[in-house]
């Protein structure tokens, strides 16, 4: 990242400026990453968990396939999700509230004995699939926040906060040199006055290489101030 300044002292405020308030920030989005990353390890461990439920409840399914051919599947209705949604580490996910199930009458004497491990099966089943997808849902949202907060850290740790403290350091040195130079040159002319003064005429080639010299200064403070 190239950092635009101009060597004086008003980009020199404006890139001090920026430094410290990238130096603030830094500590506090690291913070956040930390967080994020237990974040997302736990979501990653709940999805686990509910995955390795939900194939626990399908082989439960798959164990009564045979008789699944006499099941009305319609006596079993997912009638309602209520959700939320709140912030984890600074992010918004979504939050499963509860879920509703609705089993529709049959008849008790009519119906095979085991309609009510079937639908209470189904139930487990439909539940533990929408807490999944909830739990699949918070982990992705939560994962591209850390993402995009390691890439800021990063931004910030390894571009940034160099970039501009070497902007810093080029137009201290560059005001420095000026500076120093200005100091000299004026030593030089204050010198090439008194040259000039001297009665007996002998700082006349005294003055000249003084003026040379002076000249010669300016041209380095010239080139500095290209650099």
């Amino acid at each position: 990242m190239a950092i635009k300044f101009q060597y004086n002292k008003t980009s020199l405020q404006q890139v001090e400026k920026q430094l410290k308030m990238r130096q603030r920030t830094l500590p506090i989005i690291k913070n956040k990453e930390t967080a994020l990353r237990l974040e997302v390890k736990r979501s990653k461990e709940e999805v686990a968990a509910l995955e390795a439920m939900l194939k626990e409840q399908i082989a439960g399914y798959e164990s009564m396939y045979a008789l699944w051919g006499e099941f009305d599947a319609s006596l079993v209705e997912l009638k309602d999700v209520a959700i939320d949604v709140k912030k984890v580490a600074g992010v918004r996910v979504p939050v499963l509230l509860n879920i509703k199930l609705e089993a529709k009458p049959f008849g008790i004497f009519s119906a095979p004995k085991w309609y009510f491990d079937g639908i209470n099966l189904l139930h487990g089943l439909a539940k533990t699939a929408v807490e999944r997808e909830f739990a699949v849902a918070k982990c992705d949202l939560l994962d591209h926040a850390r993402r995009k907060t390691t890439q800021k850290v990063n931004l910030f740790e390894k571009v940034q906060i160099p970039g501009f403290q070497e902007a810093v350091r080029k137009i201290k040195r560059f005001m420095e040199d000026e500076e120093n130079l200005s100091k000299s040159s004026q030593k030089i002319l204050k010198s090439l006055q008194e040259k000039r003064r001297d009665a007996d005429g002998n700082g006349i080639d005294d003055a000249d290489d003084a003026a040379n010299t002076a000249a010669e200064m300016q041209n380095k403070m010239k080139k500095g101030g290209e650099a």
